[in-house]
């Protein structure tokens, strides 16, 4: 099968390697289509996401496929269906360590409900958390959304772990697939006001496409005087970038007692604050790494949005490549206008 490789840091290539064979609780997924996560992806071919060292790694961790075959023991995953979260931890060329290994022809999607049904979830018998989530897709799910959900999922499950809730006025450091979906989310939520900053601006007009009331480049001096434009503080700031600047920036925008919720994946292992720029008593929530419970229960909600017409992966996807061409489509990342691309297997 082919598969995508980080040989070293800032190389990929394509390589072939021996598809897996699934085990009693495992399907094999035939992939189909994948997409880029900018911050993630992209920082493990760069050769800098926190502890992760071991390289050639393979790479990928959004992606979904057909169920082309199952084990004996599996009950949730039948031939035919779609599914999301398929992975790779091993491989035939044990040179090959995981960066979650989901950009292959081929993945192992594991049935956790069947595993817990059956008193096997658990270290001792190869479970791990990420099985939680990966899960069948309803029939009338397309392609290109069930891809998006795997991002869709996580940023829903981040509503909860950052306590957002209907009327909190809100502003949201960065315009990619994540930044982007925050604004979404809000505006299906019900929440209040809706700020995004970025230094795109293709990437802030899409933020106003989406439903944000306002948009800030970094060093827009409105930004600073948020608080007393608008003649109150607000309620959360969410950083999806992962980048101390911004924390630190939305400090000062806070309610006493609102939050700062930092979403996107910090490079650095300490993290300075300027505590004294923002007010007496903050909340502050660092979420990096998903909330598996959050992340499965926001599946149903997302088809239902979908099944609405509410939300849809055109309104996130601006790019797409087939898989041979991957070094252009990182290319086009780092030259800073895509959202969301995907790969056509």
């Amino acid at each position: 099968m082919r598969a995508i490789a980080v040989v070293e840091p800032g190389k990929l290539e394509l390589v072939e390697l021996e598809a897996p064979s699934p085990g009693p609780y495992q399907a094999l997924v035939k992939t189909d289509l994948a997409a880029l996560c900018n911050a993630t992806d992209g920082k493990l071919v760069a050769g800098h996401f926190p502890g992760v060292d071991a390289y050639p790694l393979i790479l990928g961790h959004e992606s979904t496929g057909i169920v082309a075959a199952v084990g004996e023991k599996v009950r949730t995953f039948r031939l035919g269906d779609r599914v999301i979260g398929g992975l790779n931890f091993t491989f035939s060329d044990p040179r090959y360590a995981s960066g979650w290994g989901g950009f292959c022809d081929y993945t192992l999607a594991n049935d956790h409900d069947a595993m817990l049904a059956d008193g096997v979830a658990d270290a001792e018998h190869g479970w791990f958390e990420v099985y939680e989530i990966q899960r069948p897709v309803a029939a009338d799910v397309p392609a290109a959304e069930a891809v998006l959900m795997c991002t869709w999922r996580e940023v829903l499950g981040g509503f909860g772990d950052f306590a957002l809730a209907a009327g909190h006025d809100i502003l949201i450091f960065g315009g990619g697939p994540v930044g982007l979906s925050f604004v979404k989310f809000a505006r299906l939520l019900g929440l209040g006001w809706v700020g995004a900053v970025d230094p795109v601006p293709s990437k802030r007009q899409r933020a106003l496409a989406l439903g944000a009331d306002a948009v800030f480049a970094p060093d827009d001096p409105a930004l600073a005087g948020l608080v007393s434009a608008r003649g109150k503080p607000l309620d959360a700031v969410i950083d999806a970038v992962g980048n101390p600047a911004c924390i630190n920036a939305g400090l000062p925008l806070l309610k006493l007692g609102g939050t700062l919720g930092v979403y996107g994946v910090l490079a650095e292992p300490q993290l300075v604050l300027n505590k004294a720029a923002g007010p007496h008593n903050f909340n502050l929530c660092v979420h990096q790494w998903p909330t598996r419970r959050r992340e499965r229960l926001a599946q149903p909600v997302l088809e239902e949005h979908l099944r609405r017409g509410e939300l849809k992966a055109a309104e996130f996807v601006t790019h797409e490549f087939p898989v041979e061409r991957i070094a252009e489509a990182f290319a086009a990342v780092r030259q800073g206008d895509v959202v969301k691309c995907l790969l056509r297997f």
